[in-house]
C-alpha cells in the first residue's frame, strides 16, 4: 500500500511540473526559443531627448530578461526585436480659466518589428504608442522626465511583450 501511495505521488509530481512545459506564470509563452536579440532603439523622431534610446532598449531587454528563461544574444537569436523611436511630442491638454494649460501631455511612439525564427506567422511589424500627463507648469527634465518616460515604457514594453509572446 505505501509503495502504491509513493508511485502515484510520484506520477502527479511528474505530470504536474511536465504539462505546462514551457507556459510561464507571467503570461509569456515563448515555446522553444531559448534566445532573443534586442537591437538598439534608435531615436528618430522629430524631437530627440537624449539618453532616450539606451533607456527604451535596455527597459525591454530588462522585461524579457525578467519575464521569460530566455538568454540575450548579440546574434542568430530565436527571437529578434528592433525598430525606432519615432516620434517625442508634448501637447497642452487641459486649460485653466486663464486660457493657460493646466496640464501637458508627453506622448511617445515606437515603431517595432519582431521577428520570431521559429514561428513566422507570430512576425509583426507594428507602433506602439502611450502618454502620461504632467503639470503644466513643470518642467519636463530631471527626475520628472525620468519618472514619465519609465511609465510610458512600461506600458509600451508591456503591450510588446503581450503582442509578442503573451499573445493576448
Amino acid at each position: 500500500m505505501k509503495f502504491l501511495h509513493t508511485y502515484i505521488i510520484l506520477i502527479l509530481a511528474v505530470f504536474t511540473t511536465q504539462s505546462c512545459g514551457v507556459y510561464s506564470f507571467t503570461g509569456g509563452n515563448v515555446g522553444e526559443a531559448k534566445t532573443i536579440r534586442v537591437d538598439f532603439f534608435q531615436n528618430n523622431a522629430p524631437i530627440v531627448e537624449p539618453g532616450l534610446s539606451q533607456k527604451f532598449t535596455q527597459a525591454l531587454q530588462d522585461l524579457f530578461l525578467r519575464q521569460t528563461n530566455l538568454n540575450l544574444v548579440k546574434n542568430n537569436a530565436d527571437l529578434h526585436f528592433e525598430g525606432e523611436i519615432v516620434d517625442f511630442r508634448i501637447n497642452p491638454m487641459t486649460a485653466t480659466a486663464e486660457q493657460k494649460a493646466a496640464q501637458n501631455r508627453l506622448t511617445i511612439t515606437i515603431r517595432v518589428r519582431f521577428t520570431n525564427k521559429l514561428v513566422e506567422k507570430d512576425n509583426f511589424e507594428k507602433t506602439f504608442s502611450h502618454y502620461e500627463d504632467y503639470g503644466a507648469t513643470q518642467q519636463l527634465t530631471g527626475s520628472l522626465l525620468e519618472t514619465v518616460t519609465t511609465k510610458i515604457f512600461e506600458r509600451i514594453t508591456r503591450d510588446i511583450f503581450n503582442d509578442s509572446v503573451a499573445k493576448w
